[in-house]
Order: structure tokens, then sequence, then C-alpha cells
């Protein structure tokens, strides 16, 4: 498996576990998809801290699901597993994942810092996932979506407002900016 370049400066999951989160999300959806039950016993009390996470999948290098949570909500390895399936079978911008696709989807996991305030001249592309929010709306984009897309800071903030059916404004008008950074990996 190769290894994406973390957006976090901690990188405190070890290339063993990583590895181990991946092959997780995999088994998972393929429980999901012959309607196994899957055992899910923490391989290491590391991953049953709980953290929010995402994960994202891959067909032939686009995008075919992605589905976290930002806040923890159960411990790592459950979250993984959770959000892999779910970002097979539950992402409603994609058709559900079929069998023939499940052997070549390629996992990405980003395992979230705590969301913190932060200033619109403070956010960094490349270290920074924005959560925007004004009156019931919230938007949540990944730090490395603003990478792959070549925006710069103004335009991460703007596209973030746009996920959330803001304004591409809102950010200058008063909505809540958070960052949080994450540790990303994949295959």
């Amino acid at each position: 498996m190769s290894q994406l370049p973390s957006s976090s400066a901690v990188g405190e999951y070890s290339q063993t576990e990583r590895e181990t989160l991946i092959r997780l999300a995999h088994a998972a959806i393929d429980s999901a998809l012959h309607d196994r039950p899957m055992d899910l016993t923490a391989p290491t009390p590391h991953l049953e801290e709980q953290r929010g996470a995402f994960t994202t999948l891959h067909l032939h290098g686009k995008l075919r699901g992605c589905i976290g949570y930002v806040l923890p909500v159960a411990s790592l390895y459950k979250t993984v597993a959770n959000t892999a399936v779910g970002a097979a079978f539950e992402d409603p911008r994609f058709e559900r994942v079929k069998a023939p696709e499940a052997p070549e989807l390629k996992v990405e996991i980003s395992v979230m810092s705590l969301l913190f305030p932060i200033e619109p001249k403070d956010v960094e592309v490349g270290k920074h996932g924005l959560l925007i929010s004004w009156n019931m709306r919230r938007g949540l984009l990944l730090p490395q979506v603003a990478t792959e897309r070549n925006w710069d800071a103004q335009t991460f903030l703007s596209e973030t407002c746009r996920k959330a059916m803001l304004p591409v404004d809102a950010w200058q008008r008063g909505a809540s900016i958070e960052a949080f950074t994450a540790e990303i990996f994949g295959e």
C-alpha cells in the first residue's frame, strides 16, 4: 500500500495501524455486500480511541463515495468500518457500490483532529479542513480537497460555503468558520 502525505504534523498512526484500518474498510464493505456479519474486535488499544474520521472511496481514479464524522462518535476502528459502508452504500451523490466494483475500490482514510475556530487569514491550504456554519446550514471540506483542486484559501472558504448551500461570501458575512487537521492515508 502506498502512503499519501499526511496533512497532520502528528502522524500518530503507525504504518501497521494504517494498513489495518484500510483492510478493515475493505472487509466492512465486503461484509455489507454479502450480508455477512463482521467481527469488530479492536485490533489495538490505540485504535479503540474515539476519533472522528472520513472514509473516501475511489474507483479508477474517480471519487466513488465519501462519508464521515467530524466529531468522535465511536472508537476509530468502528468509525472506519461504519464510514466505509456509508461511503459505499449511503453517499447520496452516487449509486450503491456493486459487487464487481468492490475489489477495484481504493480507500483513503482521514482521521480528524478536534474542531477549532479559525480566522480566514489563518486558513492554510493543505493543512486545514473547514466546517462553515450559518443559519442551520453546514458545509465541510477535507484538507485534501483544496490541494487536489489547486484552490487558494479564499476559494476554499467560498467552496465550503457553496457546499453548505450558502452564499459563497458567507464566510465574510458572519458565518462560523472552524478548522481541523487530519491524518490522511490510503492506498
